[in-house]
């Protein structure tokens, strides 16, 4: 591999952004592509196809074959609120390949014996997320119906462009928190990235099946990213030369 090529990728691993090593088969080129980058064409359109799946293989663009190896952060879930639906929604996280972490100050719901196994932080989400930042890659679901402890992450979770964002709660209730988010500081169009309210439609009554709806929920999220970006990868520049070292 090209030095400047392996150098490049290793850091965008270490920040937790997602790159692709393009590999020219005909010459051994490689380059770096990072998620977000403008690609043209049938190549573009594979890159966008390889960040959505994490799945690398050969393709064929441009009358040439080229190899993908993708290299995506695990996407991660923050649960806020060590509550029933939590306690569901951890076992199922675990096994759908979505490591999860719960956040709760109130000490009488995070307990170990409440949540064996799982990333526990009975703290306020301000200093949890200050040591451990959100990303692109995260996935944030507000839970506890306490605007003292939901808001702040959820603010935290649209700035950091969390590829979802969902809060528990009525219409009702969420018209009451876009208010406050708007006092945050966040945009009309940052708030209309929160699902609320949170999980997919499937008629959920139970926490067990509150859970369902919300992993559901976040798969599809993580699973579609970028579709906009491959409609719009036919109208990009080209670029297909090899980075210099």
């Amino acid at each position: 591999m090209d030095p400047y090529a392996l150098k490049t990728l290793n850091a965008e691993r270490r920040a937790r952004r997602a790159a692709i090593l393009v590999t020219d088969l005909g010459d051994g080129r490689d380059r770096i592509v990072r998620e977000g980058d403008p690609v043209a064409g049938d190549l573009g359109a594979a890159i966008a196809k390889a960040f959505r799946t994490g799945n690398s293989g050969s393709v064929e663009a441009e009358g040439r074959t080229f190899f993908l190896n993708a290299h995506l952060p695990q996407p991660r879930l923050v649960v806020i609120g060590a509550v029933h639906i939590s306690q569901a929604l951890a076992p199922m996280a675990r096994i759908a390949g979505y490591p999860l972490e719960i956040v709760d100050p109130r000490t009488a719901f995070a307990t170990p014996d409440r949540f064996p196994d799982v990333a526990l932080h009975a703290e306020w989400p301000e200093d949890v997320l200050k040591r451990q930042p959100l990303d692109s890659y995260t996935a944030l679901a507000a839970v506890t119906h306490d605007p003292k402890i939901d808001d702040f992450a959820l603010k935290a979770a649209l700035d950091a462009r969390c590829f979802y964002v969902g809060a528990l709660g009525s219409r009702k209730t969420h018209a009451k928190r876009v208010e406050r988010l708007l006092a945050l500081g966040a945009g009309a169009d940052q708030i209309a990235r929160i699902h609320a309210p949170i999980g997919l439609d499937i008629g959920a009554a139970s926490p067990a099946e509150i859970a369902v709806a919300i992993l559901a929920q976040t798969i599809h999220a993580f699973r579609s990213r970028g579709l906009e970006a491959t409609a719009l990868a036919s109208k990009a520049e080209p670029i297909l030369e090899k980075h210099d070292a």
